[in-house]
């Protein structure tokens, strides 16, 4: 799974070739949907894109953990996960391009 990362500047060009604004603007526009998303989900609300997944918090409980290196018992505080929830679209996409590969080689 040597795939490659893609960056805020991959998809502010990616929006630069598609819709043809100026690079500053593709880069604008890519950063202010990114803080959009962002600044929802630190108050605690839902962010779903159709077709793409919900992006959400999580409280997690108070809880008993071990320390590997001593085996000694230490409590984790209670805290709030970001969580992404991929779509069923999105999740089938990715599962027909792990066996497109697959089918072409046969």
């Amino acid at each position: 799974m040597g795939g490659k990362t893609v960056t805020r500047a991959d998809l502010a060009e990616a929006v630069y070739r598609r819709l043809g604004l100026s690079r500053a603007e593709s880069a604008t526009m890519v950063e202010m949907v990114l803080q959009e998303i962002c600044d929802a989900v630190v108050s605690g609300e839902t962010v779903k894109l159709s077709s793409f997944g919900s992006f959400l918090v999580r409280d997690k409980g108070l809880r008993i953990g071990r320390n590997p290196k001593t085996g000694r018992e230490v409590p984790i505080p209670p805290r709030r996960v970001a969580v992404f929830k991929p779509s069923n679209i999105m999740k089938q996409r990715v599962n027909e391009g792990i066996a497109a590969p697959a089918r072409a080689a046969e």
